[in-house]
């Protein structure tokens, strides 16, 4: 008998710094790239999205995947893609950490449609806020000094 799964995660990480350096008009390009990592990886790319200074990835993920090489070669494979490329001339790297939330079934379409609307969102809250509410929301302890 196989495996049967359904892990559903929204991975959230963003530039150094914050600094806004994915570059508006070519964000579509680097969300493509990152739907192809997945699929290489053997997960169910169901969202990628984000601003100028963060991301915002809705997957399964494979079981035979660890989140936290999955979030790592997404990192190095777009730092690689980004870095020296002139449509990205501001991008120096991805900030150390991440935050990764899981969803069940029911919940995906709701997280799908709040990736998916990243730009209207943030038309009244920042990612300092959004990233603080989605860990309380969450149950999950954090210090706020990481967050800054």
């Amino acid at each position: 008998m196989g495996a049967f799964t359904q892990i559903n995660y929204q991975i959230v990480f963003s530039t150094k710094f914050r600094n806004p350096t994915i570059t508006h008009g070519f964000d579509k390009e680097l969300y493509y790239y990152i739907t192809k990592v997945l699929k290489e990886k053997n997960c169910k790319p169901l969202g990628v999205n984000g601003m100028p200074d963060h991301l915002h990835i809705l997957t399964g993920l494979h079981p035979s995947v660890c989140l936290a090489d999955l979030v790592k070669d997404i990192k190095l494979s777009t730092s690689d893609m980004m870095k020296g490329n002139p449509k990205f001339p501001l991008f120096d790297y991805w900030q150390s950490g991440y935050a990764a939330f899981t969803y069940s079934f029911n919940d995906v379409r709701r997280v799908f449609n709040y990736v998916k609307n990243q730009k209207r969102h943030h038309m009244g809250v920042n990612y300092y806020d959004e990233l603080k509410a989605m860990l309380i929301a969450n149950g999950i302890e954090f210090d706020e000094k990481y967050l800054l």
